[in-house]
């Protein structure tokens, strides 16, 4: 039977003797956002823990306890949405960081279930600041949807985006008991030049894109890209 890769599951003295292997530490972030009337309101963290869940086994990693709550402001008109603020997050996950360092941790990934601009502003902060606290600490921040995204245009249109074709495929991939049987139809009409979140005009609902077309058939298939790229990053950037 293999160990546990879950810091949930390890004793002290067992991490203790698996961080002297160095492995990749990774914390999974997600957000609790609406994601449409089709998909959980968790989405983010369910993909960013089965994806470090699945990476781990790939790279020798240990996966941390997932930070739950990100900054999602476009989405927080929906009902369910959980938004901090870019100061909040970043201070919180940098001492999150700042504790793995200091227990022996030295490479450590941030993936992040979210994407929001500030969202990830905060948490490359968090993982600047601490690496320059605690050295001989790595930190790699991304999120997977930088990967994601990468088939808009192959697998998917240009303009597929949250909740759309390629997260709903993914979610039935990953987590098929959590989606819903409506296939939405949506699109973001709000201007990036102004602030505030979209209005109801502008975003009817959390959804951008077309999930007529989702499968579980399409969103293996993006797991499997997802998970590639990551271990070609983390062998990159996150050498032993």
């Amino acid at each position: 039977m293999n160990p546990p890769r879950q810091l949930l599951e390890l004793d002290s003295r067992s991490y203790e003797r698996r961080l002297a292997r160095n492995p990749v530490v990774i914390l999974p972030v997600g957000a609790l956002e609406a994601h449409g009337p089709h998909l959980p309101l968790g989405a983010d963290q369910i993909q960013a823990e089965r994806t470090a869940a699945q990476l781990a086994e790939k790279v020798d990693g240990l996966v941390a306890p997932a930070v739950a709550y990100g900054s999602a402001p476009a989405a927080r008109r929906f009902p369910g949405t959980v938004s901090l603020s870019i100061a909040e997050l970043e201070d919180y996950v940098a001492g999150v960081l700042g504790e793995f360092a200091r227990s022996g941790a030295r490479r450590v990934l941030v993936l992040s279930g979210h994407g929001e601009r500030g969202h990830m502003a905060a948490l490359r902060e968090a993982g600047d600041r601490a690496a320059r606290e605690h050295a001989g600490l790595k930190v790699v921040v991304l999120c997977d949807y930088d990967f994601v995204y990468e088939l808009r245009g192959q697998d998917a249109p240009a303009t597929d985006g949250h909740a759309g074709l390629l997260e709903t495929s993914r979610l039935l991939a990953l987590a098929p008991a959590t989606v819903g049987a409506s296939r939405p139809v949506g699109a973001y009409r709000h201007s990036p030049f102004v602030p505030g979140p979209a209005s109801e005009g502008d975003w009817p609902e959390s959804v951008i894109g077309d999930t007529r077309a989702a499968s579980a058939e399409l969103g293996e298939r993006v797991q499997v890209h997802v998970l590639a790229r990551l271990v070609e990053t983390v062998g990159a950037l996150l050498p032993p």
